[in-house]
């Protein structure tokens, strides 16, 4: 896994960051030749779903924790049976770093054979007696390998993280551990100094800065750029790296741009993924996030995407807008929990730290039927994550209007300049843009 590079977007992905991913990571695999990956830090959601099914592509590799794991550091080097000659292993030892792994038939691992456990076999077929010095080596290579294995050999499984066992690893004698899969079969071997000094994984980072809302254990990564298009709110690095952020309405749009400037074009199931991602991010291009970059990115991406032969031909930006909104849109086909978390951000400002949820419907009378139910999912969402509220903001694609339900709502938001409803929410007007709306109206009043 050290040998590729990740590309990646938030935890809670969308249709635009799983598009920037796979986008991504297509150019830089075309333009620069890099062993470039598209993964995911979550489930996908219905729209993403949809649309991944439209184009007729899989979602992306899921990566949701950058720790390092054993299998990074594991060769699987040949083996020998434990009824096998020690020959056999002497062979492989010779090929190694002097170790030669045991594997019952079975698959599970019996032992090593290294050069302390056959010295411990010397010493004990010749011992303190010197007649028996006259044996020959020929002999000792005639014995079978059960009897000059170290068969004490600790076992980790290959998926775990390498620092959640360094203790146990310093505290074992020997340097060499068998590396196994969730079944207890072998995998390989692996050295103590590899442990301690594992590679990095290589991680760019799309559609978000902010360490909150990264991938797990990003800290343990080696960060190599973040394209983006949100505020900043991103972590330090150790090194340089490049750092893109730019004011239009989705991170595809961005990379749709690289791609017309390397001279390049993209196959038409990948542009028809970035046109959703842009599509969804600005609302079929009415959202205030949009820019005429955005619009001339969606002419450009349609351009690509509806060519004869491809997944999306006969379809129009519009016309396509409309079914990846509809796609997302909704609340009956989904339980409140999966509404109040498929899009959710985390924030911090003011002493505060609260999330801000997204779900988009086509009308809003849906919402007094749920709202009792997403009220409570909002409140235990702020009990299971220790925050000081939760906002969910319920947005009308089709009128461009949203309600906002608010959990112990802290008196500095009292002036949201949004007026209370008789059922407990707040009615915004005109606001579809979490990032460029109500985030900031938000931030604002908590930080005055």
């Amino acid at each position: 896994m050290a040998d590729h590079i990740y590309i990646i977007g938030h935890v809670n992905p969308d249709t635009d960051t799983v598009a920037a991913a796979v986008g991504y990571a297509w150019l830089l695999r075309e333009r620069d030749g890099f062993d470039s990956i598209a993964a995911r830090a979550g489930a996908v959601n219905p729209q993403t779903a949809w649309v991944l099914k439209k184009v007729g592509m899989e979602a992306p590799f899921l990566l949701n924790d950058a720790s390092p794991r054993f299998e990074a550091v594991t060769r699987r080097l040949d083996t020998v049976r434990p009824d096998a000659l020690l020959r056999d292993a002497w062979s492989i030892a010779s090929r190694t770093w002097g170790v030669a792994p045991v594997v019952a038939e079975d698959g599970t691992p019996y032992g090593l054979v290294t050069g302390t456990s056959l010295f411990k076999l010397v010493n004990r077929l010749i011992g303190p007696n010197p007649s028996r010095q006259q044996g020959s080596l020929a002999e000792i290579l005639e014995i079978s390998c059960h009897e000059a294995c170290d068969s004490n050999i600790p076992k980790f499984q290959a998926n775990n993280r390498i620092r959640e066992s360094i203790n146990r690893i310093l505290r074992e004698e020997g340097d060499n551990f068998f590396v196994v899969d969730e079944k207890g079969l072998y995998v390989g071997v692996c050295r103590q100094r590899d442990l301690l000094n594992p590679p990095r994984l290589k991680v760019i980072l799309v559609d978000h800065n902010e360490p909150r809302q990264a991938i797990a254990n990003l800290e343990e990564a080696e960060l190599l750029e973040i394209l983006d298009h949100h505020r900043l709110g991103n972590q330090s690095t150790h090194v340089p790296i490049r750092f893109s952020v730019d004011i239009v309405g989705s991170t595809s749009t961005l990379v749709s741009e690289q791609i017309e400037d390397a001279g390049l074009s993209a196959p038409s199931q990948i542009a028809g993924l970035l046109l959703s991602g842009l599509l969804a991010d600005t609302l079929t291009l009415t959202s205030p996030t949009t820019t005429p970059r955005d619009k001339k990115a969606a002419e450009r991406l349609g351009r690509w995407a509806f060519t004869r032969g491809g997944p999306l031909v006969g379809e129009t930006v519009q016309s396509f807008g409309k079914q990846v909104l509809d796609a997302g849109a909704g609340l009956s086909t989904r339980t409140s929990e999966e509404i109040v978390n498929t899009d959710l951000k985390l924030y911090e400002a003011g002493g505060f730290r609260f999330v801000i949820a997204q779900a988009e419907v086509a009308d809003l009378m849906q919402l007094a039927d749920h709202l009792s139910s997403l009220k409570a999912t909002l409140t235990a969402l702020r009990d299971k994550r220790a925050l000081d509220f939760a906002m969910l903001m319920i947005t009308d694609v089709v009128r461009g209007s949203s309600r906002l339900l608010l959990t112990d709502e802290p008196p500095q938001l009292s002036d949201l300049p949004y007026p209370p409803q008789s059922d407990g929410t707040r009615l915004a007007e005109g606001m579809v843009s979490r990032k460029k709306q109500l985030l900031p109206v938000v931030l604002g009043l908590l930080e005055r």
